[in-house]
């Protein structure tokens, strides 16, 4: 493999296409609004259409007031199809970007005689397939000359883009920060939250548009969706979440291209899209951060959800253990089928919690079974002392019968500490018996 000064251009435009598409799609993620971005490349092309047609010209900026403009009006009108339709968000906008799609291609391919008698799509030559895919490997060799240096024209066009993002992001952070997480309390707080809403679809309207002709519609919707949900999976802060959708839309453009040049020749192929391997890419990252996010990860949470399976077992063990003790009214031990017979788990669980607890030392082993020890008994009266002020206080303050307080206490129990336990006591003046006339530890 040979690396040029194009893919090295390439590489460039593809992260400054991603950063901005992903810096947008934070807050279309924190917003749930995640298809607006979808929406919005659909509905500008009769934008497009008709700003090529009032300046007849193709230039960028007669390009970006017609996108802005059109980015507004789709805002717009789902939000009053909403509104006045009474249709749920999805619905409103998949009618009025479809219809604003339809309306382009209708506008694209309607003859004009100021055109020669020409549509719009053939005037001014739009590849539909450029649009959809990209052209990012063409991208280096579409050059302008600014102060002497010649640079892509992409490059150009999408480090304004990205610039004006960014600064749209620092000028108004605490502004986007509490329009999107509570549009309510921004009215309240004096912030306008319908204006930085639609400074947002304007933004997202303006970079769709920008990077059409770079990575395509498809992967502009990909980018401004993947890289924010995934960074969502790994922190909950917005500066952070900025940060990395950032990140992981630039190692997807890095990675995305360079396994478009390397992957084809090792499976047989002779070369594919860029664009397409950048958005692929970008899903790989997005389905290894669901996997293995520290606290979001679909295995972190499997991981979690059994150490409190196993965390429960071993207290309902020590818990019984205390029961069984508080009836005899001293020290005793209770064997396997006993445990087994008594507890909802399954004996692999309960040999499990038996053992760890016995390598722990809160429990004894003997020929007559599991006892526990001074250390067992200890944490054993703290859980049952927990269980029976939760039964107090749920007797006194829920309209249940003694027979249904057992049960919601016992969930309550693993999840008591000590500083809860305490407020428990004080709240019900501490009790030293529970409705049931059981003594409280």
């Amino acid at each position: 493999m040979t690396w040029t000064s194009s893919d090295t251009w390439i590489v460039i435009i593809g992260s400054l296409s991603a950063v901005s598409c992903a810096l947008l799609g934070t807050f279309l993620v924190l917003r749930r609004m995640s298809m607006m971005g979808d929406a919005i490349s659909h509905a500008v092309l009769p934008g497009l259409i008709l700003a090529f047609l009032w300046w007849e010209s193709r230039a960028s900026v007669p390009m970006f007031i017609g996108a802005a403009a059109v980015g507004l009006i789709t805002a717009l009108l789902t939000q009053w199809v909403k509104d006045a339709g009474k249709v749920e968000h999805g619905a409103s906008m998949g009618v009025v970007f479809t219809t604003l799609f339809a309306l382009g291609l209708l506008l694209g391919h309607t003859d004009f005689d100021q055109l020669g008698g020409k549509s719009p799509m053939e005037a001014v030559d739009l590849d539909p397939g450029c649009v959809l895919y990209g052209a990012i490997e063409l991208a280096p060799w579409d050059v302008v000359h600014i102060a002497g240096m010649e640079m892509p024209r992409a490059f150009v066009v999408l480090g304004i883009v990205l610039l004006v993002n960014a600064s749209v992001i620092v000028l108004f952070y605490k502004e986007l920060k509490i329009s999107s997480f509570d549009p309510e309390l921004a009215t309240t707080l004096g912030i306008n939250a319908t204006f930085m809403h639609y400074l947002l679809m304007t933004l997202v309207a303006v970079t769709t548009v920008a990077s059409f002709e770079a990575i395509g519609s498809i992967i502009v919707i990909a980018m401004l969706i993947v890289p924010a949900a995934a960074a969502h999976l790994l922190t909950n802060r917005l500066g952070p979440m900025l940060l990395v959708a950032a990140a992981i839309g630039i190692v997807s453009a890095l990675l995305g291209h360079f396994s478009a040049i390397v992957v084809p020749p090792l499976i047989g192929v002779k070369q594919t899209t860029s664009a397409g391997m950048i958005g692929f890419v970008a899903g790989l990252i997005f389905i290894g951060i669901m996997m293995f996010a520290p606290q979001q990860g679909v295995i972190s949470r499997w991981l979690q959800q059994r150490a409190l399976s196993r965390r429960i077992v071993r207290e309902d063990v020590l818990g019984l253990l205390y029961r069984l003790e508080e009836r005899s009214g001293m020290p005793r031990a209770a064997s396997l089928p006993e445990l087994n017979d008594a507890l909802a788990a399954g004996i692999g669980s309960i040999r499990f919690a038996l053992d760890h607890l016995g390598r722990t030392r809160h429990i004894t082993s003997s020929a007559d079974g599991y006892a526990l020890t001074d250390l067992g008994r200890t944490e054993a009266q703290a859980l049952i002392r927990a269980h029976r002020l939760w039964e107090t206080y749920l007797e006194k303050n829920l309209p249940l019968t003694i027979d249904h307080l057992h049960a919601p206490a016992e969930l309550l129990e693993h999840v008591t500490n000590e500083e809860m336990r305490q407020r428990l006591a004080e709240e019900m003046e501490h009790p030293t018996q529970d409705p049931m006339g059981k003594q409280v530890p």
